[in-house]
Parts: structure tokens; C-alpha cells; sequence
């Protein structure tokens, strides 16, 4: 999760680049983002509010204060007046910007980065339907909500180069949620650092890592001439079938280390192929982060 910093020029080309395909991208996310929407349940749960939910039979334990009794009298039961939980939760997104991930092989349609970015803002825009907040892992960014902050988390993303790691910033909420998406092939070292960082913020959350599907099934054969991207080096396989289990062991045992680094914090870890559905891993980002988003921060 390490690369190079780049030079102001650069990033001002790749903000202009991306900010030249906002409108595709955003109507793209959005229609991931409806697609995930019709299929799952809304986020409503019990708790302390003043918008009605439900009604439901008084049980052994219920305070009498609760009883709604217009609602008892009408039938033959007593019953409970349930309010919908109004907190709102902030999810604090990040992406990984570097050079591995402006990548894609020939049985890919799109490169990771592009993923990412799909991915992140139909997430996003799922979240802010529901009512809660988001904002990046920058400093200087605050929380958005509101259906109409996407366009500006949309225009703010284009700022995020994502190299050099997760940054660090002090100013996210204690108690929030965070999800990270990458290819994550850097050192485990490093990914250790950035959620041991947020971890010690009372931040916990989903890591997903997106890979092009030639990376997990290294798909050549005969002499392969690998080119590096950014500071890595070129290699030369004389015969790639030679190295295909040697290679899918190095990358079972990437993503068993961060699968592992994950569940010592807390956190939940899972796998996206560009190649497939991106309404699947939006759709499983989404159910991850349902069970406890809407407590209170």
C-alpha cells in the first residue's frame, strides 16, 4: 500500500483526467447503486427517535411508559409504539490511487482503479440514501450528507491520488466506519500499519481487494516478459507454467495475511474480480456494513 508520491503536475493531470469522466461515472455508480437498492431491505431499526416504525405486542419487560394505548385500544392486546433509530453513522471511504492499479489485461473490460472508483461511489450513494454520512480518509475533508453531496464527494475524489497509503487523519470520528479498497499487493507490513491506525481511533470496518482476473490466474504461457509498474522492475519468466503454483501460493498466502490482519481488528476482508458483477461486491460492502451502521457515534 506504498508508492511514490507524485509530482503536483501529475496529480493535477489525473484529477482532470478523472474529473473528465465524472458524469459517466457518476450516472454509472448510480445505477449500481439502484440496481443493489431494489435487492435489499431498508436500514431502519428500533431505537431512540421520534419517527414511528412499528407497532408490536407488549412482552414481560417492557416499560409501561411505551404502551401506546389509542393502539390497545382497539384490539384486544397491548401494544408497543416502536420509534425508527435517527443516528446517523459515518463511513469514512479510501481507495488506492497507485500505479498497480491503472492496470487491466485482455480479459478485463475495465482497469481496478476504475472498479475502485465505481465501487466507491455507488457505495456511496447507497449510504447517503439511507441517511448517513460519508467522507474520505483525507485531512482537511469533512462529512457529507444528502443525496445531492455524491457530486461532491464525486469531484473530491478526483483529489485523492491514493498513493503513498492510507493517509493519516486525526479528524475522523471516533466509533466510525472505514472501508479501504485496493489491489492490497503491497507488504502486509504496511497494510498492518494503516488499520492498526484506525483501529486505535475506534474505527473499524471492510477491506476489499479488487484484482484484475489474469492476476489470480496468471493466464500465459511460454516466455513472458513481466514490465513493471512505477518503482518495480521488469522480469523475464523463460516459462510461466513453471511458476503458476509457485505465484497462486504467494497470493493465497497475501490474502490469508491480510484476511488475518483484518479479523485480529475486527474487520471484514473480501475479494472482487474486475471481471465480475461490480452489483456483487457493492451489494456485499452494503450488507457488511448494515448490521451496525446507525448506532451512535
Amino acid at each position: 500500500m506504498t508508492q511514490a508520491a507524485l509530482s503536483p503536475g501529475t496529480q493535477a493531470l489525473r484529477a482532470e483526467a478523472f474529473a473528465a469522466r465524472l458524469p459517466p461515472l457518476l450516472v454509472a455508480a448510480e445505477r449500481v447503486a439502484s440496481t443493489v437498492a431494489q435487492g435489499v431491505h431498508g436500514r431502519r431499526r428500533v431505537g431512540q427517535g421520534d419517527s414511528f416504525w412499528q407497532f408490536r405486542p407488549f412482552v414481560s419487560g417492557d416499560a409501561p411508559g411505551r404502551i401506546d394505548w389509542r393502539q390497545s385500544a382497539r384490539a384486544d392486546r397491548v401494544f408497543i409504539r416502536e420509534t425508527e433509530w435517527e443516528a446517523a453513522q459515518t463511513i469514512c471511504l479510501w481507495r488506492d490511487g497507485g500505479s498497480t492499479m491503472r492496470w487491466r489485461s485482455k480479459s478485463a473490460t475495465t482497469d481496478k482503479i476504475e472498479r475502485a472508483d465505481l465501487l466507491l461511489l455507488a457505495l456511496a450513494s447507497l449510504l447517503l440514501r439511507g441517511g448517513e454520512r460519508v467522507r474520505f480518509i483525507a485531512p482537511g475533508l469533512s462529512s457529507l450528507s444528502g443525496r445531492t453531496a455524491l457530486e461532491t464527494l464525486a469531484s473530491q475524489l478526483a483529489l485523492q491520488s491514493g498513493e503513498g497509503g492510507v493517509p493519516e487523519d486525526a479528524a475522523l470520528p471516533r466509533h466510525a466506519r472505514a472501508v479501504l479498497i485496493g489491489d492490497l499487493l503491497g507488504p502486509l507490513e504496511d497494510i498492518h500499519t494503516a488499520i492498526a491506525r484506525l483501529s486505535a481511533q475506534s474505527i473499524t470496518g471492510q477491506v476489499l481487494q479488487v484484482l484484475d482476473p489474469a492476476e489470480i490466474g496468471l493466464p500465459y504461457t511460454g516466455r513472458v516478459r513481466f514490465e513493471g509498474m512505477g518503482e518495480q522492475r521488469h522480469m523475464l519468466v523463460p516459462r510461466v507454467e513453471g511458476v503458476r503454483d509457485a505465484y497462486a501460493a504467494r497470493l493465497q498466502a497475501q490474502q490469508d495475511g491480510i484476511a488475518a490482519i483484518c479479523a485480529a481488528a475486527g474487520w471484514g476482508f473480501t475479494v472482487h474480480r474486475t471481471d465480475h458483477s461490480p452489483e456483487q461486491a457493492l451489494l456485499a460492502l452494503y450488507t457488511a456494513l448494515s448490521p451496525v451502521v446507525g448506532k451512535w457515534r
